[in-house]
């Protein structure tokens, strides 16, 4: 991989800059696309399902959950059932999501101007970088993020770039489509509406163009929309939940993440990217990009929801921003852009060490992999956990196991039983957590609970007894959300399951 040298391109001069666009750089940055494509697929198998793929394989399709429109669960349940119900099959589409997001990622930088060294650098830092590797190893709503925010910013700074409106409609098909995946599309769509308040250009909000993107997006978004407005908002509600629970964490962990959401070695990269978005003449139609960062910021961390979310505008800066880095490593010496390409090096295999499952799973709760990836954390000791479920439940005298149910504290726990329990006899389990609450609630004629976390408590309001029978225990060493709670046995409800499942429910 060689960065700098020739075509570095994106100065002050239209005509080299804007204007000329450059020629996309077929061999590095496909190599790049291929390169992590390959390592993730290899991953693939890692430490085992995260806990939120565990929870959407549960989930029958839907136009909407509580906590999420439809797209990603059903994505998970699709891959699963027609490919393979493991992890390598359903992490297929956070695979490909992530690798085509490389090519938009470049095509901002070549859009500005960044000719084969600047989109050498983009396209190999970026794949291999931390975000881009957490979460293409994982199927999540925030892998799709990946690809939605830079196709939209891309769209738009060709909208003003090129003087070619059109564009603007592309951006609203995109958003409309990101709808069946998150509402959060909405927090770029109004920081990228007050960059362009503040600094301009202003005509274009009121624009036919615009208007008519608009529209696209309410269009193809429309179903999701009338399910959120004939359910009372859920998502509202499932935003003021996560606020509740992780807005003081948030606020204060969101701005040493921005150091990390890339990878320290890149920081200067991004900086680099935001002043030029702000200096350039050649790029002053796309100024409002500068402001809009700040602005979503702002957002975060009021919402205080969660840390990452200032990542699609981050990679924006980053884009931005090989154009002048590879100008400076090109004017310098040779020993400059040895520095860049071993940053870039370093930074891909710390990255790589933290994202991906490269320690063994023996060894990893040694490591400080599992205090630094949460991600990690919560796809380890799942069938450990099952089975320790499944030894309570064998010690049940028979007539109280046919009569008992599983109850789980939360989805994770509960996709574990219903992936794994099946091949230890267990019966059906049950979770108030999110959408699962809806999905069904114990049958009357269960008088005995399994009941799995911190839930306990709960349980013990409507049982005579709740006795521990066992803990939770990985035996890794990974301090996860699961490790040390209890396992109960809890007999003689005081009520109906009707009149006590509500107890049970909670959003987070």
């Amino acid at each position: 991989m060689a960065v700098g040298g020739d075509g570095a391109g994106g100065g002050d001069d239209l005509r080299n800059g804007v204007a000329g666009r450059p020629k996309l750089a077929r061999a590095p940055v496909f190599s790049a696309m291929a390169a992590v494509a390959v390592v993730l697929t290899v991953f693939s198998r890692g430490y085992g399902y995260h806990r939120d793929e565990l929870y959407f394989r549960m989930l029958d399709p839907a136009w909407g959950y509580v906590d999420q429109p439809p797209l990603t669960p059903l994505l998970v349940r699709a891959f699963g059932g027609l490919v393979a119900d493991e992890t390598w099959a359903i992490r297929i589409p956070a695979t490909v999501i992530t690798t085509v997001s490389v090519v938009v990622v470049v095509l901002i930088t070549r859009e500005l101007g960044g000719g084969r060294g600047a989109q050498t650098l983009c396209a190999w830092a970026y794949a291999f970088a931390s975000t881009p590797l957490l979460m293409g190893h994982v199927l999540l709503t925030s892998t799709i993020d990946l690809l939605v925010w830079p196709a939209v910013t891309l769209m738009v700074m060709r909208a003003l770039l090129r003087a070619q409106p059109r564009w603007w409609l592309g951006a609203g098909v995109v958003v409309g489509l990101s709808m069946y995946n998150k509402l959060l599309v909405a927090l770029l769509l109004v920081a990228l509406g007050v960059g362009l308040v503040l600094v301009g250009p202003r005509r274009v909000l009121w624009s036919k163009w615009v208007l008519g993107a608009a529209a696209i997006a309410i269009v193809i978004g429309a179903p999701n929309l009338a399910y959120q407005a004939t359910h009372d908002w859920p998502q509202l509600s499932m935003g003021a939940a996560l606020s509740e629970n992780n807005a003081d964490e948030v606020r204060v962990l969101m701005w040493p993440f921005l150091l990390l959401l890339l990878g320290p070695p890149l920081v200067l990269v991004w900086v680099a990217g935001l002043v030029a978005l702000w200096r350039r003449r050649a790029w002053r139609p796309v100024r409002s990009l500068a402001v809009a960062f700040p602005v979503l910021l702002l957002l975060t961390f009021l919402a205080g929801s969660q840390f990452y979310y200032p990542f699609g505008l981050l990679v924006v800066l980053f884009a931005a921003g090989c154009v002048p880095v590879t100008e400076f490593v090109s004017r310098s010496s040779g020993r400059w852009r040895a520095v860049l390409a071993g940053a870039i090096a370093v930074n891909a295999a710390v990255s790589a060490v933290i994202a991906l499952p490269l320690i063994p799973l023996p060894v990893v709760g040694d490591t400080p992999v599992p205090g630094i990836n949460q991600l990690a954390r919560d796809q380890i000791g799942w069938p450990t956990y099952v089975r320790q479920i499944a030894a309570v439940y064998d010690a049940l005298p028979a007539a109280e196991a046919g009569r008992s149910v599983i109850l789980t504290s939360n989805y994770g726990e509960a996709g574990a039983v219903a992936r794994y329990g099946p091949a230890f006899g267990l019966p059906q389990v049950y979770s108030g957590h999110n959408q699962l609450y809806f999905v069904a609630r114990p049958p009357d004629d269960a008088e005995v609970a399994i009941v799995v976390g911190d839930q306990i408590e709960t349980a013990r309001d409507y049982f005579a007894s709740c006795e521990v029978a066992a803990t939770l225990d990985n035996q890794v060493g990974v301090d996860n959300e699961e490790q040390g709670r209890p396992i109960a046995v809890c007999r003689t409800r005081s009520s109906t399951w009707d009149t006590i499942w509500p107890a049970f429910q909670h959003y987070d």
